[in-house]
């Protein structure tokens, strides 16, 4: 589903970190946590034909909106973060599937930086959890507040201690366990290919259940192009895997069917 997203607001959260609204309302009415959006930011511009892919952060479907956090990595981003409100910007989605915690465990977003967005809408069950958050310092720190209101406790761990604990955010998994060892948690995560390939490990010798977003460069955003294929695990492949296209398979793939090389 494609519309005329008009921008609403366009704010710099902190340093490189945007957040932005668009009026979107039949994808509001239908977006779950861990979908996303495949944005075309200017169709005036032949080097940014494709279209960008976020995560929806948030949604409000009395309001018809949705909100996307970005960090200015690029060209795409950098244009979109100099958009204004008024500006329409065509916005397809919802797109790819969506993390399903099951009912009786208790969801716990284990994230690597502004990756939080992709599981924020976690805190609509009813059921209330955690947020794991990991950077690589304060500075990319952003959206616990916003957690903390919803209800979930918050727990930080920066590669340089500046904020929370130091170390990596797999390092807040154990303690929680031990904290809480009658507890059923379902892990729901978003964030760099690398952490999440730690935490896949992590949770398999910890038995724990997981749901991972893993998603790479897309081009069209809905299964035909097969730019954005990820490694899952396949018995009857040659090798034990196979390439699945992560806008259309995934983004959300189950812990189970990660492939992490072992």
């Amino acid at each position: 589903m494609s519309t005329c997203g008009e921008i609403l607001s366009n704010t710099n959260l902190k340093n490189d970190y945007f957040a932005v609204e668009f009026y979107a309302p039949e994808t509001a009415a239908s977006a779950r946590a861990g979908q996303f959006v495949h944005v075309r930011i200017d169709d005036t511009r032949g080097d940014w034909i494709l279209r960008r892919p976020f995560s929806i952060c948030d949604t409000d479907p009395a309001r018809g909106t949705v909100t996307v956090v970005y960090k200015v990595v690029g060209k795409g981003t950098a244009a979109l973060s100099r958009l204004t409100p008024g500006h329409r910007c065509d916005v397809m989605g919802p797109l790819g599937n969506f993390f399903a915690p099951p009912d009786d465990a208790v969801p716990v977003a284990v994230c690597g930086g502004y990756g939080a967005a992709a599981t924020f809408m976690l805190t609509r069950n009813p059921r209330k959890g955690l947020l794991l958050l990991g950077a690589r310092s304060e500075a990319d720190v952003i959206l616990t507040e916003k957690y903390a209101r919803a209800g979930f406790e918050v727990r930080v761990a920066t590669n340089d201690g500046s904020e929370g604990v130091r170390g990596f955010v797999t390092g807040l998994i154990p303690p929680l366990l031990a904290e809480r060892p009658h507890e059923k948690f379902c892990f729901c995560a978003c964030g760099p290919h690398p952490m999440l390939m730690a935490l896949a490990k992590l949770l398999r010798e910890l038995g724990q259940e997981g749901q991972l977003s893993i998603d790479h460069r897309m081009c069209c955003g809905v299964g035909s192009c097969f730019a954005c294929v990820v490694k899952v695990n396949d018995p009857s492949g040659p090798d034990g895997w196979r390439y699945a296209r992560s806008c259309a398979e995934g983004p959300i793939f189950n812990l189970k069917d990660v492939y992490t090389g072992e």
